[in-house]
């Protein structure tokens, strides 16, 4: 018989009383008084603390990794861009899992180019109608009833391809199932199948660890690629790709800035709120997602030990936008904006400011401080006003 889960909560006056972890006490109890005692005691602890009891740990990379660059076509979107496609694998057997990065750069560029980074739900193709681009063999996997040619170009919407492009930033995507399909499979497919797993131990890897994984494999093939300027790679998700997008720059210093777009439970949003989706909710009907210890909070959120507005902090000192939308109370934008707030702290022990606004701000009223936050009207999705904000949010933090 299936489980019955309780309702959940969309009126602010039944959120449960609560009290968060302070980022700036130490498991030991001293404060943490700046910058540097962040750095080399206080953030390893709470980075530990993820891994252990959220996330899971990752492994390293293999060491039989390997990139091919399987085309480059300059001068495609009407003379915009150039379109590059690289393999990523990870052993010398062909048949085995890798990751198809899908690379747009301006062609209109003086050196190495800013880019942003994501993965993408339903294939590389489906972000531009783009005819160039090359469905990858998971997608395919994936989706067998589906012909390409109905399915590329219908994600386009969240990803303003030439828009990105006329700012002067390239883009970079994977298909989030060439690293790991998103079903419970015990974790015998996608790139977990690569390494030992001992699911005895609460603390192995879950699909969104696996997911930011991914993403910094990405990151190590573009360190490769002269034509990017891999000192400022954003990283940036929605909805459950949101909160990969915040582990991976919270575990990737590499990442110089990450966006969460209405990333909600486990992403942005106060796990100890309770509102929306929860604890309880996200582990029983995601169970893959995180690490098995995540589950023994699934009715005493209270007691886990960290909570996401840390997650935030993790990324200090790089800048960290965070996004919400009126209409998604199941990501509670409340929460998402108080956990913004919440890691104002630990910036300042470096001189820098959190979210500029004393309360959560209206509708259309973005606050761009080194955590930047907006709130817009409409519902879950990905919108060419959020993009927006985070080609202006780059502009002034890179300044390039």
């Amino acid at each position: 018989m299936a489980e019955t889960l309780p309702d959940s909560i969309y009126d602010e006056t039944q959120v449960p009383d609560y009290t968060l972890p302070d980022p700036l006490i130490s498991e030991d109890g001293e404060p943490i008084k700046d910058a540097d005692m962040w750095m080399a005691r206080r953030r390893p602890e709470i980075l530990s603390l993820f891994e252990t009891y959220v996330y899971g740990r990752a492994p390293a990379p293999p060491d039989a990794m390997s990139f091919d660059v399987r085309s480059t076509a300059a001068g495609v979107l009407e003379g915009l861009a150039t379109r590059r496609e690289v393999a990523i694998r990870f052993t010398e057997d062909l048949s085995g899992p890798e990751l198809d990065l899908l690379i747009y750069l301006p062609d209109k560029r003086s050196g190495p180019v800013p880019l942003f980074l994501g993965l993408n739900f339903t294939g590389n193709h489906t972000i531009h109608p783009d005819p160039g681009i090359t469905p990858s063999g998971a997608w395919a996997a994936d989706h067998p009833e589906l012909e390409v040619a109905e399915t590329r170009g219908t994600s386009a919407s969240r990803w303003p391809v030439e828009m990105i492009l006329k700012r002067g930033y390239g883009l970079a995507t994977i298909y989030r199932g060439d690293i790991d399909p998103d079903y419970d499979d015990g974790f015998r497919n996608g790139v977990h199948g690569l390494f030992a797993r001992d699911d005895s131990e609460g603390d192995a890897w879950g699909t969104i660890s696996a997911w930011a994984w991914g993403l910094s494999r990405a990151l190590d093939y573009l360190q490769t690629d002269g034509e990017v300027d891999t000192a400022h790679v954003a990283v940036m998700g929605h909805s459950r790709l949101g909160k990969t997008a915040l582990w991976a720059g919270a575990t990737d210093p590499r990442f110089a800035l990450a966006i969460a777009n209405n990333s909600g439970c486990g992403g942005a949003a106060l796990s100890r709120r309770e509102f929306g989706e929860t604890v309880r909710r996200i582990n029983t009907v995601f169970p893959h997602w995180f690490c098995t210890n995540f589950k023994q909070y699934n009715d005493c959120v209270a007691d886990l030990p960290v909570d996401q507005h840390e997650l935030i902090a993790l990324i200090a000192p790089r800048p960290v936008y965070i996004a919400s939308a009126e209409e998604d109370l199941w990501a509670d934008p409340r929460g998402e904006f108080l956990s913004a707030q919440a890691a104002g702290p630990v910036y300042e022990l470096f001189g820098l400011q959190g979210v500029p606004a004393a309360q959560m701000p209206g509708l259309h009223q973005p606050r761009h401080g080194t955590i930047g936050y907006h709130i817009r009207a409409g519902g879950h999705d990905v919108t060419p006003y959020d993009w927006e904000q985070y080609l202006t949010f780059a502009d002034h933090h890179w300044k390039l």
